[in-house]
């Protein structure tokens, strides 16, 4: 290195020097690092030559009883750690191993909140303290977007960042969906100046990423074990509320008006195409990314042992595949898309835009206007139903029908305990009558008066019709 002067080795592998490149006279002291080819530099902050050397033994002490108790011997922020591990998972999306999207995701949440939260922080330095205060934070320093969390009142500088983050977030999912935003999206900040809290679902998914970049960091060696957060804090679970049969059936007519009065060819396209989309999701409980996978291969008539046509259906999704098995009619909604599709040979995406182009974000916002059309867009929680509800309501018109809970969980691709544990309250409406046994107010149903009557009358004519045959005559 040309900056280093007055170079002296006090023994292998430990080197002090000064550096010609700066104005001070402060020693440093470079360490290799035994049975690695890495070096580490401390400024020693002294002058002195003996305080020096002095202080150079003891850092190489140091170095040596961190690397015995497997301490970590060179500092980072975590802003470093967090960006090689995105690294890490570009290379998988490349290689197919996850989807391309996964990182596009971990990329917003390590460069925003994360970023600002512990950006600058040594990762060696994170404990339980700064890991379990994570969502007090989250919540006092960003705005959700649903009142039903709760609201807060805040600066009118915090109310106009927090509309400025809005308009830069709307203008991505723009120009995700290739639209081409003629000019700067403006959001106003709230004139009351109150914001909704950020769900506890979003802290949850966030707290799972800055899990993940810290078990990084012990695999790496850059901290040690202890340092691994593998628990979360217990957070309310909202889900996406299920529709219910007299929902459906809304939808199906809304649906229908709803295509029936678009003004444009590409708009009667889109409708159709997303109206027949949730029938099929619907009636085979498909998740969003395996209908995004889904070929016009994967599709294969068959029939059942007693004869009747069905659909067999090849899906992959979350890093699986299986067959599930629908109705004919998921073979007569996918049929009305193929007719109107530009994209038919085997190996095309059964769902995609009107050039021929697969579907990124299988027209999400199309589904919400037909959700809004219809009044269905919030469930009974508060919360906006997406495309996920659609494979909630099969599951649960499915458990009413009395489907055999291991053989739903075999046809959605999932385990017993989830269905169990996500679906346990369509058994307690399914068996009411013998859950509110014995309770005031509900009895079991009674036979009526005038069938206990005649029955009771036909039960003395048996007897008296015995009788008569066996009396002596």
């Amino acid at each position: 290195m040309a900056f280093v002067t007055e170079k002296e080795e006090l023994k292998p592998g430990l080197i002090l020097f000064r550096r010609g490149d700066v104005e001070h006279r402060m020693w440093y002291c470079c360490m290799k690092m035994p049975k690695a080819d890495r070096y580490k530099t401390v400024s020693l902050k002294t002058a002195d030559i003996n305080a020096a050397k002095e202080k150079a033994f003891d850092q190489d002490a140091d170095i040596r009883f961190r690397i015995k108790h497997d301490v970590p011997v060179f500092n980072r922020p975590f802003r470093d750690v967090a960006r090689e591990y995105l690294l890490t998972q570009e290379a998988r999306a490349k290689r197919g191993e996850i989807s391309a999207a996964r990182p596009k995701k971990l990329r917003a949440i390590i460069e925003g909140t994360l970023d600002r939260y512990a950006g600058s922080t040594q990762v060696h330095l994170i404990g339980d303290e700064r890991w379990g205060g994570y969502p007090a934070w989250r919540r006092e320093n960003g705005a959700g977007r649903h009142r039903r969390n709760g609201v807060r009142e805040v600066t009118a500088a915090a109310a106009q960042t927090f509309a400025d983050h809005e308009a830069e977030r709307r203008t991505k999912v723009q120009q995700t969906l290739g639209i081409r935003v003629l000019k700067p999206i403006e959001v106003k900040p709230s004139a009351e100046r109150v914001v909704p809290f950020i769900s506890d679902s979003t802290i949850r998914f966030e707290m799972s990423i800055f899990g993940v970049i810290m078990n990084y960091a012990v695999k790496k060696r850059y901290v040690p074990a202890s340092q691994r957060f593998d628990e979360r804090p217990k957070l309310k679970t909202m889900r996406c509320d299920e529709f219910t049969l007299e929902e459906y059936r809304k939808l199906h007519t809304v649906g229908r008006k709803w295509i029936g009065e678009a003004d444009k060819p590409s708009s009667v396209w889109y409708r159709t195409v997303t109206y027949n989309m949730i029938l099929i999701a619907c009636n085979t409980g498909m998740r969003p990314a395996e209908m995004k996978n889904l070929r016009w291969r994967d599709i294969m008539p068959a029939k059942d042992r007693e004869g009747r046509e069905i659909v067999v259906l090849f899906v992959q999704g979350k890093g699986k595949s299986r067959k599930l098995v629908a109705p004919k009619s998921v073979g007569d909604y996918l049929e009305r898309i193929r007719t109107i599709s530009k994209a038919t040979a085997p190996d095309d995406s059964v769902f995609t835009n009107i050039t021929g182009q697969p579907a990124k974000m299988l027209y999400s916002s199309l589904i919400a206007d037909l959700l809004n059309e219809a009044n269905l867009r919030e469930g009974t929680q508060g919360v906006p139903r997406s495309t996920y509800c659609f494979r909630h309501t099969y599951a649960t018109l499915r458990l009413q029908e009395g489907v055999d809970v291991y053989f739903l969980a075999e046809q959605m691709g999932t385990s017993v305990h989830m269905i169990e544990q996500h679906y346990g309250h369509v058994n307690t409406i399914k068996h009411a009558d013998r859950v509110l046994q014995g309770m005031a107010g509900w009895e079991l149903p009674q036979p009526d008066d005038t069938r206990a009557k005649a029955s009771k009358a036909a039960e003395t004519h048996d007897k008296d019709t015995r009788g008569q045959r066996h009396r002596p005559h």
